[in-house]
């Protein structure tokens, strides 16, 4: 064969084994991009700006149940974690849309934490998200249920409150009645007939002022006040009180702070507080109360020697009608609403209040509110 044929049938040999290496070599960078697609899914374009900017919680998931972007609210309530659902109840409603291609919508409550003690209620929206994965959205509504839940325990508990002075108002009437005849029976029966009024009117009164502070107005026009002034007029308030059971009221601290606020809702507030330390105060004791001013917020303290608060209960002081003491409370006539009407005393104020207690060493409840040279005045206050 002359030698010319031979060097084009070596040349167009050696073209097509490099056409079919070259062939070869893209076929397989074909299936490593799409394995690498595989196992490195990307989020359809503009979904993950979109989760990103959600408040609520967002989730997208692959066919593997895998997350692949989730929202900064996914991760606050605990949806998500280790690029997984925490909750087998959302898979399985991602399962179910899988299988079924049917979107869902429903309300659930799920456990915090692994414990289960405390629960968060979602609304949650589960649908396909293209062919290959989902969506899942989830909004957080446990503080609406909590407030329902706050609101139908006030209604219940405001009827049971009620419900027991009006039942002794009218037996005892009817025992007035019965006992006509009887001076000393009159005597005895129209004394409690008048205790039962007196903690009727006393109940019905805080339920006023506890409304009156929920109030958005509730402050009305506020002054400069002096903090000591303020705890001194509480301090008469409840000085007969105190004297009948030997219970010395000591006041001391800085006799300069100032706050702005309602002079008539803070003397309230602090004489709920000292009239609850008396009440749970054993009698010859002493109570504190102190005032001071730092860091630019004026603390007012009443501390007693009473029994103190087991710690399950001290989240649980501020609510309407709850009493440390069941029995105590009653024969001395307490409302149940005086350390609430503190709170939101308190709170319309821009402060708060806070509890310290242990058990058989007696309570500090203190008041933290702005110094007046620091609350700045609102929009349009000409004064």
């Amino acid at each position: 064969m002359d030698s010319t044929w031979l060097v084009l049938l070596s040349l167009g040999l050696g073209l097509a084994v490099g056409a079919g290496f070259v062939w070869i070599l893209h076929i397989a960078a074909r299936r490593g991009h799409h394995a690498a697609a595989v196992v490195n899914p990307a989020v359809p374009d503009g979904v993950d700006q979109v989760l990103d900017a959600l408040e609520s919680a967002g989730v997208v998931l692959d066919p593997s149940n895998n997350v692949i972007k989730a929202s900064p609210g996914a991760h606050s309530i605990g949806l998500v974690w280790n690029g997984a659902l925490v909750h087998p109840h959302l898979i399985d409603l991602v399962d179910q849309v899988r299988r079924t291609g049917d979107s869902i919508t429903e309300e659930c409550e799920l456990s915090r934490g692994p414990f289960g003690d405390a629960g968060i209620h979602l609304s949650v929206r589960v649908a396909r998200l293209g062919s290959r994965y989902i969506l899942l959205l989830a909004e957080d509504r446990t503080e609406s249920f909590r407030l329902e839940a706050v609101r139908r325990d006030f209604v219940a508990n405001i009827s049971h409150e009620l419900k027991t002075p009006i039942g002794a108002v009218g037996l005892l009437a009817e025992a007035l009645d019965d006992a006509s005849d009887d001076p000393d029976q009159v005597r005895r029966f129209a004394l409690r007939l008048s205790e039962e009024a007196q903690r009727l009117a006393r109940i019905t009164q805080d339920i006023i002022e506890l409304s009156r502070l929920q109030a958005t107005d509730a402050l009305g026009d506020a002054t400069e006040l002096s903090a000591s002034k303020v705890v001194k007029a509480a301090i008469d308030q409840n000085r007969v009180a105190a004297e009948t059971r030997n219970i010395e009221l000591a006041m001391r601290g800085d006799k300069q702070a100032q706050v702005l606020g309602n002079e008539s809702l803070l003397v309230t507030a602090v004489h709920n507080l000292i009239a609850n330390a008396i009440q749970y105060s054993p009698d010859d004791s002493r109570i504190g109360i102190g005032v001071r001013n730092t860091g630019g917020v004026v603390e007012i303290a009443v501390t007693d020697q009473g029994e103190g608060i087991p710690e399950d209960d001290l989240d649980r002081v501020f609510e309407r009608f709850f009493r440390v003491d069941q029995a105590r409370s009653r024969n001395t006539g307490g409302t149940g609403l005086g350390l609430s009407i503190v709170k939101h005393a308190v709170q319309n104020h821009g402060g708060e209040v806070r509890v310290w207690s242990q058990p058989g060493r007696g309570s500090t409840f203190t008041i933290r509110l702005p110094e007046a040279s620091t609350v700045r005045p609102p929009i349009g206050d000409t004064q």
